[in-house]
């Protein structure tokens, strides 16, 4: 069975989709979403590894660019984050989780090794 995010983003990347308003783009993509108590098999329990995300979010980031949007994989720490961008400037509105929580996790994950060490 293939990921939704693929499934969903073979919708068409022509002219025809940027003549459809912002919800008629979403009713399309949705139905080409397979139904919820179908996504997850016994087989597929296990999480995708980080090479199988790279082509879905490409196509994701491809898509949402347009409203602003953009979704990334963090290297350290394996979090997602997703940045509001001014789509004119592109200036940074908001990231979430911010570079300041990020920081605060490398940093206690880098100090959790030393935590055990020193109570055992």
């Amino acid at each position: 069975m293939s990921s939704p995010l693929i499934d969903a983003s073979a919708a068409p990347a022509g002219p025809a989709l940027y003549d459809l308003t912002p919800r008629q783009r979403l009713e399309q993509v949705m139905s080409r979403l397979p139904p919820a108590t179908s996504v997850l098999s016994e087989d597929s329990a296990a999480a995708p590894s980080r090479g199988e995300l790279i082509e879905p979010l490409k196509r994701i980031n491809e898509v949402m660019r347009g409203y602003g949007l953009e979704f990334n994989l963090d290297e350290d720490s394996g979090r997602w984050i997703t940045r509001v961008v001014d789509r004119e400037s592109g200036e940074l509105l908001r990231q979430i989780p911010s570079e300041e929580v990020l920081a605060i996790a490398r940093r206690l994950d880098q100090n959790q090794g030393l935590i055990l060490r020193s109570s055992a």
